[in-house]
């Protein structure tokens, strides 16, 4: 940090939190309203909190990296020479004699999923002057907006229950720490529940809206920029949701059991055309390839790029098959959702960690002796379906290519707000998720 941090991030800060408040009264109602500013303020003190740990614990990673060593040195070259700096933005890895001076100190110019990071740092830092925490803040606010439509999206359909809702969607300890900062899970974090809302509102509510269209197509774009896999996950959920959720309108019942089959049929044969779209153009994403490349990234964080990290974990032995991934499911999905256990903690992080998945263990034990009855109902929700296929795949595909528990922590934040809304719909009151959604 330097004098700009201690200058320009509280002015910035002031300006968020006035435009905040003017904005409030069109994004909120009278039930969800006070959830708008904690859920803001405390985005914006993780991503601060999150690069000091950085900072002060670590010495060093990725947040820097996608700064000191990233953004700042396009915004130089653009404070030197505008066409340099854009040249630089729109770089594709290759070196240009003349940008040369940049583009050799930033560390990540030839991967060009961290550079897409970098690039939208570089946008925030025009202004803030390529001050690191205030450009972190931005990142925040950008968390807070995908993290409220994700809300909206739920509360408008459930309102009465609001509370919990929020609870899953805003305020989730690891989420706000791990899904704030400079990272490139901060921006798959926002766009998902871009998405999400989107989605509801094209495909479900059918208001159609060049606006939010754009919105779509960005987030989905930035998804598949940064991480792939995400969006492999994400896209059968979604078709599920909104199949599902067309055929429940269906009456009377016996259509709606004709239907089913060519129901079932369209989710599967589009859920395979979008994953094996994603995955075109890259091997290591290709259908053919997911297991292959499992292996070699779950082995990597395990053995080479992590084992000195001293939180490494194993489920058993992968030979780069779909059927070896399978057969690890259960023990997946389990160490994504539920451990670190108290007996595997390693540092200081592992313990704020497994505090989290173990609460998360007993939350959804509890739920299943309380509520079991209910969510043997409601699992059939359409809602229920999408939170829940979401997280579970999610959970599995992370878990079974991770081997490390800090990057887990990291990689698992999108899903925990959908795991936590599947298990408050399946645990409320049946008629309630017949009810009709508001505006």
């Amino acid at each position: 940090m330097d004098l700009r941090d201690f200058i320009v991030t509280p002015l910035l800060i002031i300006i968020i939190v006035v435009a905040a408040y003017l904005i409030r009264p069109y994004v909120t109602d009278e039930i969800n309203r006070r959830y708008f500013f904690p859920a803001l303020i405390l985005k914006m003190l993780g991503a601060i909190a999150l690069g000091l740990i950085y900072q002060f614990y670590y010495n060093s990673g990725d947040t820097f990296i996608y700064h000191t060593h990233g953004s700042r040195q396009i915004w130089e070259a653009f404070m030197s020479s505008p066409s340099k700096g854009l040249k630089l933005l729109f770089a594709t890895g290759k070196y240009d004699p003349g940008l040369y001076e940049y583009a050799d100190k930033i560390w990540y110019f030839r991967d060009q999923k961290s550079y897409f990071i970098i690039r939208l740092a570089f946008l925030f830092d025009l202004l803030t002057f390529s001050t690191y925490s205030a450009t972190a803040v931005l990142f925040a606010v950008l968390s807070f907006a995908g993290g409220w439509m994700l809300f909206l999206t739920f509360h408008n359909r459930f309102p009465q229950r609001s509370h919990w809702l929020a609870m899953a969607s805003l305020f989730v300890p690891s989420v706000i720490f791990w899904g704030s900062g400079l990272l490139k899970d901060t921006v798959t974090l926002a766009c998902i529940g871009m998405v999400t809302y989107e989605i509801n509102r094209l495909f479900l509510q059918r208001k159609v809206n060049l606006g939010h269209i754009l919105i779509l197509l960005l987030s989905v774009y930035c998804i598949f920029s940064i991480r792939k896999f995400v969006l492999q996950a994400f896209l059968p959920a979604v078709i599920l949701w909104i199949s599902t959720a067309n055929l429940d309108r269906i009456r009377p019942t016996i259509l709606k059991i004709m239907f089913l089959p060519i129901t079932v049929i369209v989710i599967v044969a589009l859920s395979y055309f979008f994953i094996s779209k994603v995955g075109e153009g890259d091997k290591k994403y290709s259908l053919e390839n997911l297991g292959e490349t499992s292996r070699v990234t779950a082995y990597d964080i395990r053995f080479w790029t992590g084992k000195d990290a001293g939180s490494g974990y194993t489920l058993g032995e992968l030979d780069g098959s779909i059927s070896s991934m399978l057969t690890l499911a259960p023990q997946a999905i389990n160490v994504t959702l539920f451990r670190p256990y108290p007996w595997e903690i390693r540092n200081v992080l592992m313990v704020l960690s497994s505090l989290e998945s173990t609460a998360l263990f007993f939350i959804t034990i509890y739920c299943l002796l309380r509520y079991g009855g209910r969510m043997l109902h409601n699992w059939s929700s359409p809602e229920v379906l999408f939170c829940l296929v979401f997280a579970l795949v999610f959970a599995f595909g992370a878990g079974v290519s991770t081997y490390n528990f800090g990057s887990l922590t990291r990689y698992k934040i999108p899903i925990l707000p959908f795991y936590l809304i599947a298990l408050i719909l399946m645990c409320s009151p049946p008629s309630s998720l017949t009810q009709k959604p508001t505006a």
